[in-house]
């Protein structure tokens, strides 16, 4: 990251924090969505693991970019399964991201608003903060399903607006979603930080249009 592009601190008033990928790290839902969860299911529906994979990704794709995509009610309906049951089988593999936890410490000191703005269900969000205890570094807890809309739509950034009022320019937000991302750009989020790897078991995503950075160390911390 250019040294030169990290945020100013003294220009930043409100930060938003997405939670999947960027606090945590993505590797826990990628697992479970491409790997456990097709396991789960080609054994309750009798069929071959591959089977079960090509079926989901087909149902995955469908719902892209919707809040559908990120709803475990949704999932567990459309699958006859209990998707939050499932996610405790695997959840010793819910951990941070290096350098996160110093990073909240850090702004929490700061006084600046921190909120955590996430797609993800609030049933998810309230079974992963059971596991990594942050809640008391933010503000306010965000999810996009309290507004019908994901974070990808312009309608969540306005009703965002409206119950949380900030300043546009003096906003930073960091996420792992270039679509995201690019939705926060055309709500005129002042600044805006891409992570480059979000699942520490995969190489790093190529981040043109975003300053992007690969862990929280190489953000100068809050004064």
């Amino acid at each position: 990251m250019d040294q030169q592009q990290i945020p100013d601190w003294q220009q930043i008033d409100t930060i938003f924090l997405d939670m999947d990928g960027t606090l945590l790290d993505l590797y826990f839902d990628n697992h479970f969505w491409l790997e456990h969860l097709p396991m789960r299911f080609a054994e309750e529906a009798s069929i071959d693991i591959e089977a079960a994979r090509a079926h989901l990704s087909e149902l995955y794709q469908s719902r892209q970019g919707t809040l559908d995509w990120y709803c475990i009610d949704y999932w567990g309906d459309k699958l006859g399964l209990d998707i939050l049951t499932l996610k405790e089988e695997v959840d010793h593999l819910i951990r941070m991201h290096p350098h996160v936890e110093e990073f909240l410490h850090k702004l929490r000191a700061s006084g600046k608003t921190v909120a955590l703005v996430t797609n993800a269900h609030p049933g998810t969000l309230a079974f992963k903060l059971e596991r990594i205890p942050m809640a008391d570094y933010f503000t306010r807890l965000v999810s996009s399903h309290e507004f019908g809309h994901p974070k990808e739509s312009q309608q969540f950034w306005e009703s965002l607006q409206k119950h949380l009022p900030f300043e546009r320019e003096r906003t930073l937000f960091i996420d792992d979603s270039e679509a995201v991302l690019r939705s926060a750009r055309e709500y005129g989020i002042g600044h805006l930080v891409a992570i480059s790897q979000p699942d520490s078991q995969l190489p790093g995503q190529a981040l043109e249009d975003f300053i992007s950075i690969s862990n929280f160390s190489e953000l100068h911390k809050p004064s």
